[in-house]
């Protein structure tokens, strides 16, 4: 595997995310955000945040196996929610859990959550970007 993902001593260890990945392999992938439509564009989970999510994370996993890679190859990503509150929190978890679940992959990676105003659309709830080292 190309990524080590570690919860470093002297920092917090929270259980949704880690600390750090250390990337090893050789080629470098920037994923533009990944939003909830489908392969033909199609709107997905409109209102839903949860499955909005899933979506998000599925796209992620479908560019990654374009180019050789998985989901469990991803060093970073960062999450653009809209409107963002703690009590998305555990939406977010379950479009995630789902997302992982269909994949098969553990989720946990080095996350930036940030708040946002709005996204490239009205109807977009979340936006999810993705670094991700192959080899």
């Amino acid at each position: 595997m190309t990524v080590t993902l570690i919860n470093p001593d002297g920092l917090p260890k929270p259980e949704v995310y880690r600390q750090l990945s250390i990337a090893t392999g050789s080629r470098t992938v920037f994923l533009a955000g990944q939003v909830a439509r489908d392969a033909e564009g199609r709107k997905v989970g409109e209102g839903d945040f949860a499955a909005q999510v899933e979506q998000a994370y599925l796209n992620v996993g479908t560019a990654l196996a374009e180019v050789g890679g998985s989901f469990d190859d991803v060093a970073k990503l960062t999450i653009y929610v809209v409107d963002w509150s703690a009590d998305k929190m555990p939406l977010l978890g379950e479009g995630v859990a789902r997302a992982a679940a269909k994949l098969g992959v553990d989720p946990v990676k080095p996350i930036t959550l940030l708040g946002v105003a709005a996204l490239g659309e009205p109807d977009l709830m979340v936006e999810v970007e993705a670094t991700a080292v192959l080899d």
